[in-house]
């Protein structure tokens, strides 16, 4: 079972908190995996079709709940993607209009509505409930080990403006991108993805994604400071040999046993100490010395040496 449809299960789950809820999420599952075909004066049928199990079962449980309605379903299994299609029918017969009317798909005198009507969502736990049917109708939700977004793919953008609306009204802030004639409101940051999903009542899946994200952060974290240390380290290594290079120039050109005796105490401890930073380097002399004071004595080495071989140039 994929990630997206372990979420869906444990909103299916997720009880109502009143018969208003129940008419709102019935409505947004409805609205985005259902087909409205008319048949002439006041004549209806509606066709849904999921991939998912936890939403036949859902439209199904809740339209038997709610309404007197004639449904069918047909289980289908896809031998390419090997997964199952579940078809609802819900035929021409007396009342179908009216419940539509009643789920807010149609307004009546103007056929179908095209946002979503504020006295649908408007009861406790209605808005929620609603938000939870729109996501278990056309949402998707990446595995949070991996790179994490949700998204909710809807039609008509006076319909997605609205859905946008609800979801910022749960505490999570959404942006809505086109896609091919569709649209999708899509989520991205933990945050708002994690307030989404308690907002909706996947309370489960929202402390599973805290988890992974503190998780994250703390491999995050740990990786950048060991990249910061391999990088320092490397670093470090390029100026040992440089370092190791001009002690090697200056006993050719001057002969250690000249130099002033900070510099031959840095030129023995560089050459015992080759993998030492100039920091650690430092630390190891007697008394110990700052790292600016044994770069000065680098400083002062290479100027030595290069005096020493521009005078040895003709």
């Amino acid at each position: 079972m994929s990630f997206t449809a372990e979420v869906k299960d444990e909103l299916s789950r997720v009880e109502a908190t009143s018969r208003a809820a129940e008419l709102a999420q019935l409505s947004a599952l409805v609205r985005i995996c259902g087909t409205l075909s008319f048949h002439g004066s006041g004549r209806y049928s509606i066709r849904v079709a999921t991939e998912t199990g936890a939403v036949a079962r859902t439209v199904i449980k809740l339209t038997h709940k709610l309404f007197d309605l004639e449904t069918s379903l047909t289980v289908r299994r896809s031998v390419l993607h090997k997964t199952r299609n579940y078809l609802i029918e819900m035929p021409v017969q007396e009342g179908l209009d009216a419940d539509l009317v009643r789920l807010g798909i149609l307004t009546p005198g103007r056929g179908l509505t095209s946002g979503i009507p504020a006295a649908l969502v408007s009861a406790p736990g209605a808005l929620a409930a609603y938000v939870r049917g729109a996501f278990m109708a056309g949402g998707f939700i990446a595995d949070p080990r991996g790179e994490f977004h949700l998204e909710i793919a809807v039609t008509g953008e006076d319909y997605a403006s609205d859905l946008v609306r609800l979801v910022s009204a749960l505490g999570a802030s959404a942006r809505l991108n086109r896609r091919r004639g569709a649209f999708a409101i899509y989520l991205k940051s933990y945050d708002d993805v994690s307030a989404l999903l308690r907002g909706m009542g996947a309370l489960r899946t929202a402390r599973f994604v805290d988890v992974t994200r503190a998780k994250k952060s703390v491999k995050n974290d740990v990786n950048r400071r060991v990249n910061a240390e391999m990088a320092n380290q490397a670093r470090s290594s390029g100026a040992a040999v440089e370092q190791l290079e001009l002690i090697d120039r200056a006993e050719r050109e001057l002969g250690l046993s000249a130099l002033p005796p900070a510099l031959r105490e840095f030129c023995r401890a560089r050459r015992a100490n080759p993998e030492l930073s100039l920091a650690a380097l430092g630390e190891l002399l007697d008394p110990p010395v700052s790292k600016s004071a044994m770069y000065h004595r680098v400083l002062r080495l290479q100027a030595l040496v290069g005096e020493a071989e521009k005078n040895e140039r003709p």
